[in-house]
């Protein structure tokens, strides 16, 4: 099995986070009637282990996304509590007057909202990257300290290595932290990408770490 991509399609593992993170402030840009803007700051390939070493005790609240179709396993989008809170206020401000009046259960329930917004929109921009369909199944809600719920997650698939991107999403009132982790079918994966056409016209690839 091989799992080297071809060094001329990294710049495609860009252009699925910069297309899927696009396709994710859409989606917020239409929720809330402002000009979204997600920028991924980060995108790696990591060792789990590693992964789950590099964040902090706190809890993540979020959705696991299954794929149906390839590169199958599973994407991951969690807040920390911080953001899940600012996530709350915007899903309800049309809703609920007093945010103190809102339940754990109505908070939950909106951060999964936003969650599988998110993940569709991510998920669509792959898609488009790569040429296909993705369906997915429905989402589950996660509330858990983020390293356990990537392990508990990289334990569904198997691999030991995760596609990490590390993403800031603002709304013009509000400054909302995410992380979206990919767990594809690494073996699959890495065949789609390089499967891929390289355009003509020359184009340096970002460097990636991994």
């Amino acid at each position: 099995m091989t799992m080297k991509v071809d060094i001329r399609k990294l710049s495609f593992i860009n252009e699925m986070a910069k297309v899927g993170t696009n396709g994710v402030a859409d989606n917020m840009s239409k929720l809330t009637g402002e000009d979204a803007q997600m920028e991924v700051t980060k995108t790696n390939f990591i060792d789990v282990e590693d992964l789950e070493g590099q964040l902090d005790d706190g809890k993540r609240v979020g959705v696991r996304v299954r794929l149906h179709d390839p590169p199958h396993g599973h994407i991951l989008i969690l807040f920390p509590e911080t953001s899940a809170k600012k996530i709350t206020a915007i899903m309800l401000d049309d809703v609920v007057d007093d945010m103190s009046d809102v339940s754990g259960k109505m908070a939950r329930s909106a951060v999964e909202e936003m969650g599988t917004m998110m993940a569709s929109g991510f998920i669509d921009g792959w898609a488009d990257v790569l040429g296909r369909v993705i369906d997915i199944a429905a989402p589950q809600l996660v509330y858990a300290p983020g390293g356990e719920i990537v392990s508990r997650t990289a334990g569904l698939g198997g691999d030991d290595l995760a596609l990490f991107f590390d993403s800031d999403l603002t709304v013009p009132s509000y400054q909302i932290e995410a992380e979206i982790y990919a767990f594809p079918d690494l073996e699959t994966f890495v065949e789609m990408v390089n499967a891929m056409d390289v355009p003509s016209k020359s184009s340096t690839p970002t460097s990636h770490s991994s």
